[in-house]
């Protein structure tokens, strides 16, 4: 399923659509949202950006078009005048200045006013998105050691979508091999300098993974991978995936466990625990 950096990639795709023109037409499929279509003709699109999985619409009114593509939902950007060749549901389109952006099989799509976002069902519950909301290093170091946060152990905590917005599953075992972090490990336990590592490694990796499409691996690493015929998916990761294989590091077998109900991948020398 598509982590934060990739959600974020779709709203760059969505807004270098999209943003600076006007709308010339709006269709939705839900009836509460039908009545609406009209209102938004006319208006500019000002921003698209994501928050965690959903992505944003912003309008030059101050209304919020919220989607969230769930396990089946895509958008599919094309010419006005060309239908894209799909036989899924057509649940939004918006068009403007010749260009049109449709999503398909999604259902969670709602309008809002853009100061009462905070009321949203979904996002209310979410923490900071580490690609829109320019987090740094010492937030990150703060948001850990909150009461609600700092005695959980990582393997669990990482994935709550309360702490950060994006962080899923191949994020957090790679986010844990570069931080030198056990899964079974709790922020309140790691002392001043490795709460650091943790808290850059956050960042790095998310901000890694949305500038090279899903590539968390070092790149001396993956040029040594690929020499060894390694495959693109097993290349792309220092750790994730890649049990029974050596660690790019210090050769140790990666292992495959099980924490909060889901696969991670570690090294059991490089994140001893």
């Amino acid at each position: 399923m598509p982590e934060g950096p990739e959600i974020r990639r779709a709203a760059d795709r969505l807004h270098e659509q999209l943003v600076g023109r006007r709308l010339e037409s709006v269709w939705f499929a839900f009836p509460e949202l039908a009545a609406e279509a009209d209102s938004l003709v006319g208006r500019e699109v000002t921003v698209v950006d994501s928050w965690g999985k959903a992505l944003l619409t912003r309008f030059d009114d101050g209304r919020v078009l919220y989607t969230h593509n769930q396990l089946y939902g895509v958008w599919k950007l094309h010419d006005a005048e060309r239908e894209p060749d799909t036989e899924r549901s057509l649940r939004v389109r918006l068009t403007a200045e010749g260009r049109s952006a449709s999503l398909y099989s999604a259902s969670d799509v709602s309008l809002w006013p853009s100061d009462r976002l905070d009321e949203h069902p979904f996002l209310s519950r979410l923490g900071p998105d580490l690609l829109t909301h320019g987090v740094t290093p010492k937030q990150v170091m703060v948001r850990l050691l909150e009461p609600r946060f700092a005695r959980r152990r990582l393997g669990g905590l990482l994935l709550d979508q309360a702490l950060f917005a994006g962080i899923g599953n191949y994020l957090r075992s790679e986010i844990l091999f570069f931080a030198g972090a056990s899964p079974s490990e709790k922020p309140a336990e790691l002392g001043e300098e490795r709460l650091a590592l943790l808290a850059r490694a956050i960042l790095d990796v998310t901000h890694q993974a949305y500038e090279q499409a899903g590539v968390t691996n070092r790149a001396e690493w993956v040029s040594t991978a690929r020499r060894r015929g390694e495959s693109r998916r097993l290349c792309r990761f220092a750790v994730y995936e890649r049990d029974g294989l050596p660690c790019h590091d210090c050769g140790s077998l990666i292992t495959r466990e099980t924490a909060a109900s889901r696969r991670l991948y570690r090294c059991p020398r490089c994140q001893p625990g």
